[in-house]
């Protein structure tokens, strides 16, 4: 029987910074290019479809192909499979560089679909009524359903950042590092629990606080 270790080894306090830095990089730019990149395949998946400011059948068929073939993929299998794609576009295929390719590409995939359920709920009376007051189609768009949607797509970005931090521990079968590469290799692999422990607590410490801002932010944006 293997027996089990309850205790910080020495050194462990300056690898578990690195994982946190690395984890918030990855995040971070992420949720950055990921986010503005989804913001626009979501507008135009719901501004093309049947009915839709900027109706466009071929267009919006092509979107939609796009985002229901790569969504459905496994992150440990995209993230392998693109691997000579993120060379050309990265010079890298391991690392955060690496990493953040790929977990770009899935992050704009999800977030198409929850900017375009965000304001696909939208009432169409008001897309109406701004069309009769003789708005042009792109300000409705931008300036009258991104806002009216606000509070709903601030939610769908909190619940995004918590996949993106999901793909961030995935990421360290390219060697990204990261809290869920930590855990991994100096906690479950040499049998340390503590380790393990002290990994999951600061990411679930990370969700709470966004989850939480998320909330707030969302309450503000309905109360403007």
């Amino acid at each position: 029987m293997i027996p089990l270790v309850n205790q910080w080894p020495e050194g462990y306090t300056e690898e578990l910074l690195a994982s946190l830095l690395a984890t918030l990089q990855m995040v971070s730019i992420t949720m950055v290019i990921g986010g503005l990149i989804g913001l626009a395949l979501g507008l135009a998946l719901y501004s093309t479809r049947r009915g839709g400011l900027f109706a466009n059948r071929g267009l919006f068929l092509v979107l939609n192909a796009i985002v229901n073939f790569i969504r459905p993929i496994p992150f440990i299998i995209f993230i392998t499979a693109i691997s000579p794609v993120t060379i050309f576009v990265t010079g890298h295929r391991i690392g955060v560089a690496g990493a953040i390719f790929p977990m770009v590409i899935m992050a704009s995939m999800a977030t198409s679909r929850l900017v375009e359920q965000a304001l696909i709920g939208i009432d169409p009376g008001i897309v109406e009524a701004g069309r009769a007051m003789g708005a042009s189609r792109l300000y409705v768009l931008v300036r009258i359903l991104i806002p009216e949607a606000l509070a709903p797509l601030i939610l769908a970005y909190a619940f995004l950042f918590i996949g993106v931090l999901d793909l961030s521990a995935i990421a360290g079968v390219v060697g990204a590092r990261g809290l869920g590469s930590f855990a991994i290799q100096y906690g479950y692999n040499k049998y340390n629990y503590l380790v393990t422990f002290v990994a999951l607590l600061i990411i679930v410490v990370i969700v709470q606080f966004v989850q939480s801002l998320g909330n707030w932010l969302a309450r503000k944006a309905l109360h403007r």
